[in-house]
C-alpha cells in the first residue's frame, strides 16, 4: 500500500519510531529504533501488515533490508514481529547462517526454535544475496570507504549511517561519523 514515507522522527520507543509527515505521526515498527535520532529526517521504506485485528507499518532504511524482510516473512511460521530481531543486528550474518545451514546461529533469536530455523533454511538457502551497507549515493560510498580503511566494520558503519546528514560535505560527514563511532 505504501512504498516509503519521508518524515522527521518525533519519538523513539522500544520497538518503533513515530515519524511525523505533514503533521501526522505514523507508528513505524523498525528493527533497531535506537539507530534513529529524534529530530532527524529519514526516508523509510514501508511494509503494510494488514489483518482483521491489526494494521501495522514496518520500516526499513534500505530497500535491501525490506526485501530480506519480505523473504523472511514468506517462510511458514514467521511473522513480521518475529522477523524484526533477525534484522536488528548483523544482517549479513543471518544470510550467511541461512546459506551455511547454521541452525544454532538462527536459534539465538527470540521465538526461533529448531523447527522454524530449519524451515527458514529450507525455504531461503541459496536465495539470498549479501546486503551491502553501500548506497547508490557516491558521497556515502566515499564515507563508507574511508571508514572501512580506518578499520571500522560494516556493522558499526551501518548503525551510524542514518545519523549522518547526507547534505553535509564529506569532511564534515567523516568528522561526525568518527564522533559517533567513538561514542558507541
Amino acid at each position: 500500500m505504501y512504498g516509503y514515507i519521508k518524515g522527521i522522527v518525533k519519538d523513539i520507543e522500544t520497538s518503533c519510531i513515530i515519524l511525523d509527515n505533514n503533521g501526522i505521526g505514523y507508528i513505524v515498527y523498525v528493527a533497531n529504533p535506537y539507530s534513529y535520532v529524534i529530530g532527524n529526517e529519514y526516508t523509510v521504506y514501508l511494509y503494510s501488515h494488514i489483518r482483521e485485528d491489526e494494521y501495522s507499518l514496518y520500516g526499513f532504511l534500505k530497500k535491501d533490508e525490506k526485501d530480506l524482510f519480505l523473504k523472511l516473512i514468506s517462510v511458514k511460521g514467521i511473522g513480521p514481529k518475529m522477523t524484526l530481531p533477525l534484522l536488528a543486528g548483523n544482517i549479513d550474518g543471518v544470510i550467511d547462517a541461512i546459506n551455511r545451514e547454521n541452525i544454532l546461529y538462527l536459534k539465538k533469536f527470540p521465538k526461533i526454535g529448531d523447527k522454524v530455523a530449519r524451515q527458514i533454511i529450507l525455504d531461503l538457502k541459496g536465495k539470498l544475496k549479501e546486503v551491502s551497507v553501500v548506497e547508490e549515493d557516491s558521497k556515502e560510498k566515499e564515507l563508507v570507504e574511508v571508514l572501512v580503511n580506518l578499520g571500522y566494520k560494516n556493522q558499526e558503519i551501518r548503525k551510524i549511517l542514518p545519523s549522518i546528514k547526507s547534505t553535509d560535505e564529506l569532511e564534515i560527514q567523516i568528522k561526525e561519523a568518527l564522533k559517533l563511532l567513538l561514542n558507541n
